[in-house]
């Protein structure tokens, strides 16, 4: 049996003894299952796979422990991936990133179980919880300069896009902007990749390449090995609320259901009318030869939450010198807001976020088919809606519970009005056509029906 025993770093360094104790009582919970499962995707950072029982197969005999110290808390590894050394030294970046989920999963775990609870937390509640988990993640120091930009996309896109994706976030860091992602492979590693050299050229000391996941995500995305803080919230709600409480302008780069869940979720924030005076810069960009996925998802915004939602955003193709001025531009007028609305600009605290984009949404084949899919509503509504539905197809495609579900009870069934459904069913199917479900080369078996009246207009 190959065992390793890591000193803690960072904040985990500081535990009284009280604490530690409290760590070392949920060693035998379901939480500790999922820390052990998201320590095992840490120390397989970099490895181009998204499937998390290829990733998990080979290490059946790998198992972590807490060792009580003194000083803290020591994490036990046994059996650990070679990958995650070099020469048979672990990894620093490696090293750091399981504390760092030590103290996300287990410490804050346990201090804010707001997942899965009887009752229901309240708005304020959960912001506060964000607020602290962020905090004590060192989050919030050094996001006071205004200059975190949040960039989603795929983790299955193709060579080009990838390459340009390095190249926006080159542009990026020439201007001293910092970059959050979701920590993955794609357009959450090449934005990171590129900042790094503008950085360097720029003798930019602060880069930061902020990783934000959460425990279903993270097996099935591990973090790429740019990623120099690593914050594991505890489920998809609260990580998309990480995001735009920290981020000072989002780049959107081409995806798939993820990328569309999380713009129908900030464009869904943005449409309420307690945000309309709120600037947040939101660029979605791509190179020549992905104008399709944005043709698509542009359509889709247009037929379903209007025009209004499409003004929240532009659109700039095979520009990533146009795209880094549009932000700063766009940054300038939110440093104008924050200061004469008094807001932090480490932490937006202004922006208003209703209670239905903050409770956690538990993607089922019962909650998947009751999903109110029709445009009688109002757009804010709506988003709400079909951020729920993209959720449950990115459940489907990539979390352990997901595919479980896929595989014991068939697809998700998706139900709704006829010319709601054709307009969903069109876009996933441009999803699909662009191969933009899964990684290059892997073959997509979609996880979902649309339907509507009881007829199947999509994949059966």
């Amino acid at each position: 049996m190959n065992t390793l025993q890591l000193n803690p770093v960072g904040w985990m360094s500081q535990l009284s003894q009280g604490e530690v104790a409290n760590l070392q009582d949920s060693t035998g919970s379901e939480l500790f299952r999922l820390f052990r499962n998201c320590a095992l995707a840490v120390l397989n950072s970099g490895v181009d796979e998204d499937n998390f029982e290829v990733l998990f197969e080979p290490y059946k005999d790998f198992d972590i422990r807490l060792v009580r110290r003194e000083r803290g808390v020591k994490i036990e590894l046994i059996n650990p991936p070679q990958v995650a050394f070099v020469d048979g030294v672990l990894l620093k970046g490696v090293h750091e990133h399981l504390f760092a989920v030590l103290r996300d999963l287990l410490y804050m775990g346990n201090k804010y179980p707001l997942s899965n609870q009887p009752r229901t937390f309240s708005g304020a509640e959960i912001t506060d919880a964000v607020f602290d988990m962020l905090r004590h993640a060192n989050a919030l120091e050094g996001n006071d300069n205004l200059n975190t930009i949040v960039c989603w996309g795929g983790h299955s896109i193709k060579p080009h896009e990838y390459k340009y994706t390095k190249e926006v976030g080159y542009q990026l860091g020439l201007r001293a902007l910092n970059i959050c992602t979701g920590c993955g492979p794609g357009a959450m590693k090449g934005p990171m990749k590129g900042a790094t050299i503008g950085h360097a050229k720029q003798r930019y000391k602060e880069g930061r390449y902020i990783g934000i996941s959460e425990p279903s995500i993270i097996a099935a995305e591990p973090p790429n090995a740019i990623v120099n803080e690593l914050i594991v919230m505890p489920d998809i709600e609260k990580r998309l609320e990480a995001f735009v409480r920290l981020a000072h302008g989002v780049i959107i780069f081409p995806g798939g259901a993820g990328t569309a869940e999380e713009l129908l979720y900030i464009l869904g924030i943005l449409l309420n009318e307690q945000n309309s005076r709120q600037p947040l810069p939101i660029i979605l960009t791509g190179p020549v030869g992905s104008e399709q996925y944005f043709e698509a998802i542009d359509e889709f915004i247009g037929e379903t939450l209007g025009s209004d939602a499409q003004s929240k955003y532009q659109i700039i193709i095979d520009d990533p010198v146009e795209v880094a001025r549009a932000m700063c531009r766009g940054l300038a007028k939110v440093k104008s807001y924050r200061e004469a609305m008094g807001d932090a600009f480490s932490f937006n605290w202004s922006l208003k976020i209703e209670h239905a984009f903050q409770h956690p949404f538990d993607p089922t084949h019962e909650t998947m088919a009751s999903l109110a899919l029709h445009q009688n509503q109002s757009a804010a509504d709506l988003a709400v809606v079909l951020r729920k539905a993209f959720s449950g197809i990115v459940a489907g495609n990539v979390k352990a519970e997901g595919i479980a579900q896929i595989k014991e009870f068939g697809p998700f069934e998706i139900d709704g009005d006829t010319k709601l459904m054709q307009q969903l069913d069109k876009l996933l199917e441009s999803f699909v056509t662009q191969h933009r479900m899964k990684l290059p080369g892997s073959t997509y078996v979609p996880c979902y029906k649309v339907k509507s009246d009881d007829v199947v207009i999509g994949y059966d």
